[in-house]
């Protein structure tokens, strides 16, 4: 969709991609700080790789504790940390947008509580019976549906929909500690440590899971958020313009669970990256719609510099990456409470 300041990049007659200036600097900045977040994550403190010796070790991985590095502690535990971020900024963004609520973040309505429950239930209640994405997925969903029907009026009321998604994540966390308490000693604290949200010993094929739902969903989620900037002007409007409003929000709440629960299923309940990722995103764009790309990159940006905060910082060393995102993004949401309340809108 072309908007004011906004340019056409024309690959043949095949494609047509309007581009914002303002949106392609801020996407570069974001990702080279992503970038240098990586050479940072690789490269500090005692198990670091030396700075002078990192483009050799990435083309060539070496043996001995810098090919340890790379392909067992750091290099998959990055990998991974980008793509979960980024699968939870375009999640919010999508949400965010079909509910026009900036409380409509799977954190809020309790999506992420209830991927988080399936994901238990899958793989220490009934171990076999469901993989884990499948299941995180059908938790996603359910918590979904219940929290839309309880509200009474869908997804447009943020206070009936923060009620809602309290209690939808109340039920989800009972039904989690259930779980813990049925369970051995040993597999309750693996689970407990997984239902923090942690990146730590992620492994490779953590990183294809992720990576191949993202490779499928971003460019999904890409062609939906241009039909959403049509929704954003009016269903009528979007309609008679081709927006398809309905099975437009259909879609595009099925992406946003799929991705979430993806998340989920490889790093745990990481909460509030797909609350803030685009907001900040929309602030620094000014731009409508769900903005997906850019929501992407901020919130593998997010995500990875928790990461690094958990590993390098005396002060949240070796806490989960999840536990410092709900102390930051804790006070973002009380941040946004209040300004929905002056508002009027609570």
């Amino acid at each position: 969709m072309y908007t004011p300041g906004s340019r056409t990049v024309r690959v043949g007659t095949l494609l047509a991609v309007p581009v914002r200036r303002r949106s392609l600097v801020q996407g570069l900045a974001v990702a080279v700080a992503i970038v240098a977040v990586g050479v940072a994550t690789l490269t500090l403190g005692e198990l670091g790789i030396a700075p002078e010796r990192l483009p050799a070790a990435l083309i060539d991985v070496p043996s001995g504790s810098e090919g340890f590095v790379l392909k067992r502690l750091r290099g998959p535990r990055f990998v991974v940390a980008v793509a979960t971020g980024a699968a939870l900024g375009i999640s919010g963004a999508l949400f965010q947008t079909v509910t026009r609520n900036p409380l409509g973040s799977p954190d809020v309505i309790g999506l992420t509580a209830g991927a988080g429950a399936g994901a238990a239930a899958a793989a220490l209640l009934w171990p076999g019976a469901v993989s884990v994405p499948a299941s995180a997925t059908l938790g996603a969903a359910i918590a979904t549906v219940v929290v839309f029907f309880s509200t009474g009026r869908g997804f447009s009321s943020p206070s009936h929909l923060i009620i809602a998604g309290i209690g939808v994540s109340a039920m989800a966390v009972a039904f989690t500690q259930y779980v813990v308490l049925v369970q051995s000693r040993d597999q309750a604290a693996v689970l407990h440590a997984y239902l923090t949200g942690s990146l730590s010993a992620r492994s490779w094929e953590n990183a294809v899971t992720i990576w191949s739902v993202l490779a499928v969903l971003l460019p999904a989620a890409i062609a939906l958020g241009r039909r959403l900037q049509l929704i954003e002007m009016g269903d009528e409007s979007a309609d008679a313009l081709g927006g398809k409003s309905e099975r437009t929000r259909a879609w595009s709440i099925v992406v946003a669970i799929a991705l979430s629960a993806a998340a989920v299923s490889v790093a745990g309940p990481i909460a509030f990256v797909s609350l803030t990722a685009p907001q900040i995103t929309k602030r620094l764009s000014r731009t409508p719609g769900a903005n997906v790309t850019l929501s992407a990159l901020t919130g593998a940006l997010i995500l990875v510099t928790a990461d690094l905060c958990v590993q390098q910082v005396p002060l949240v060393e070796d806490l989960p990456v999840g536990v410092l995102t709900v102390g930051i993004g804790g006070l973002y949401l009380g941040y946004l409470l209040v300004r929905e309340w002056k508002k009027g809108t609570m």
